[in-house]
């Protein structure tokens, strides 16, 4: 078994040495193990990579990855959702999210799981009443040490907003929760975001490495439907998503994906959200127990 384990890593070792600075490996994600994952990372932070261009280069490992909507939880000893706080098998919208922004700033395997408890709760305290449970009311400014919202600055004239109550109490209410200590009051938030149909006009504001939020038309209770990002692959311009439209993880062109959704009344647009520009600098990697330093300086 040790041999075993020696030799996939040596083979992953030579994968990584004989591909570019961002040429993909040709085993995916959910192929390896995580020793396998964890010599990934140190082999990539090695490649003088910004945080984008790993979110490009990682993101494109779980292609192909099977979507599960219940496959991660709170954990082995929670109360209400036990089930995993990692999981490379099958993935969702925003734990694809999730998991490619904690890879594309660790170099390890346990920084990384470290970083994503970070980024999936408020202060890496995990619980069902710390996770960042709504993409643009919690997980957003949770995570602002980290990502910026650029809506407007992508949308520039064609930036428009909507304003809606967020209630985390009817929320775990319909998850059956009747304790709502510590719960956070009802929030009334306004956001910004580019409209479906401005989409293609803004194209050329967008980025690989940008974080998603498709934003719902006709709810006034919650904002993102979905979470999705941009992907760079042989020079075009993709929405890459883990979708139950398809149960899988895949990339559809960026014009192809937006006219797709122009006559879907549901949707309004999106909102765009980017790795803060002084820390998406080559090589940079960020340390768990750095993050509270980070949100101190913003």
């Amino acid at each position: 078994m040790f041999r075993k384990t020696i030799c996939a890593v040596m083979l992953i070792i030579i994968s990584l040495f004989s591909c570019g600075k961002d040429q993909i490996p040709d085993k995916k994600i959910y192929e390896m193990s995580n020793v396998e994952i964890d010599q990934l990372l140190t082999e990539t932070a090695q490649k003088d990579m910004t945080i984008t261009e790993r979110i490009n280069y990682y993101s494109a490992m779980f292609l192909g990855m099977p979507y599960d909507l219940t496959c991660t939880g709170d954990g082995p000893y929670a109360l209400y959702e036990p089930r995993p706080l990692v999981n490379f098998k099958e993935t969702n919208c925003m734990v694809f999210c999730e998991h490619v922004l904690a890879l594309s700033i660790s170099d390890s395997w346990d920084n990384f799981f470290n970083n994503l408890q970070q980024i999936r709760y408020k202060d890496g305290i995990i619980g069902m009443r710390t996770r960042n449970h709504y993409t643009m009311a919690d997980w957003l400014p949770a995570n602002s040490w980290l990502l910026e919202d650029v809506s407007r600055q992508v949308g520039g004239q064609y930036t428009q907003t909507t304003t809606r109550t967020i209630s985390h109490k009817t929320f775990f209410r319909a998850k059956g929760i009747t304790d709502m200590r510590y719960v956070l009051p009802d929030r009334e938030i306004t956001i910004d975001y580019v409209p479906k149909e401005d989409l293609l006009k803004i194209k050329k504001n967008v980025r690989p490495g940008d974080i998603l939020a498709l934003i719902f038309a006709d709810k006034t209770d919650i904002f993102s439907a979905h979470m999705l990002m941009i992907a760079e692959k042989n020079g075009q311009i993709y929405i890459r998503e883990s979708s139950s439209s398809k149960m899988t993880t895949f990339d559809t062109l960026y014009d192809e994906w937006v006219k797709s959704k122009q006559d879907l009344e549901r949707y309004a647009g999106l909102c765009f959200m980017r790795v803060r520009e002084d820390l998406n600098k080559p090589g940079m990697i960020i340390l768990p127990w750095n993050i509270h330093k980070l949100k101190k300086q913003e």
